[in-house]
């Protein structure tokens, strides 16, 4: 069955990475993972945001990729080194800290893709998507960690467990079995997964292939390609067959994606 992730929603997907920095918002101080970057990508008319999960030093899920705020603020500080309100205070000229239960209660529409960043965070993040678990995606470079995260949220007993795409070892597995044509090894590494989020390339291997396509999409798992900002790159993905696109520009991709007549 269909999870309700992928029910409704405009095909091909676009998920709003980290949400949407246009070059205006930029100008004005907003960045990534901000409050008003989520809120940009809804306004944009997106159906999915993608985001990343940290823990505070007084243990607040935030919306945060790098594990510090040197590169997002100038500030050198780890992020589980500074409180939430701390991070408020820093991220008040950058578009406004999110936490992730700020997102998901004031964003009731936004469907989320949330890669649990900090080891620490999977059991929080579980229990918070819990009753939002037919609009949540989890997924963490770390296998381990997301399947943490999916154990934590159906503890909670929020009713729908949330979807999830595959870790590294999960993809390293499938392409490898894409390598030696084995549909059923693929078959094999995917069960359990509902989308297969990978780059088009990593260094100077092809990920994304025809064959990963259709040995995916005959397991049921959806591909969706990071990061892709070039719309000529987008459509060229979509014809390829991948269902959905991750990109830094989401207003773009639904301009190229989603032509209205």
């Amino acid at each position: 069955m269909t999870h309700p992730w992928f029910e409704g929603a405009e095909r091909p997907r676009v998920l709003a990475h980290r949400g949407l920095v246009t070059p205006d918002g930029a100008r004005h101080g907003i960045v990534e993972n901000s409050f008003a970057a989520v809120a940009a990508a809804h306004a944009a008319g997106v159906d999915y945001v993608e985001s990343d999960c940290h823990l505070t030093r007084d243990g607040v899920v935030v919306l945060f990729h790098d594990p510090d705020l040197a590169r997002v603020t100038g500030d050198p500080r780890r992020v589980d080194e500074v409180t939430a309100r701390d991070l408020e205070h820093i991220m008040a000229n950058h578009g406004g800290l999110i936490t992730l239960a700020q997102a998901l209660d004031t964003f009731p529409a936004v469907r989320f893709n949330l890669d649990v960043k900090a080891e620490g965070a999977a059991e929080k993040v579980g229990r918070l998507v819990a009753r939002h678990g037919h609009r949540v995606l989890l997924t963490s470079f770390s296998d381990e960690r997301r399947r943490a995260a999916l154990d934590a949220a159906a503890a909670a007993g929020g009713g729908i467990r949330p979807a999830t795409s595959a870790g590294t070892s999960v993809v390293t597995r499938v392409v490898g079995a894409v390598s030696v044509r084995s549909r059923r090894l693929a078959h094999r590494a995917l069960a359990g997964v509902d989308a297969l989020q990978v780059p088009e390339r990593q260094g100077r291997l092809r990920v994304v292939t025809p064959r990963l396509i259709d040995y995916a999409h005959t397991a049921d798992v959806e591909v969706h390609v990071w990061t892709v900002n070039d719309p000529a790159d987008m459509t060229r993905l979509v014809a390829m067959g991948v269902d959905g696109i991750v990109t830094d520009r989401a207003d773009v991709a639904v301009t190229a994606l989603h032509p209205r007549s």
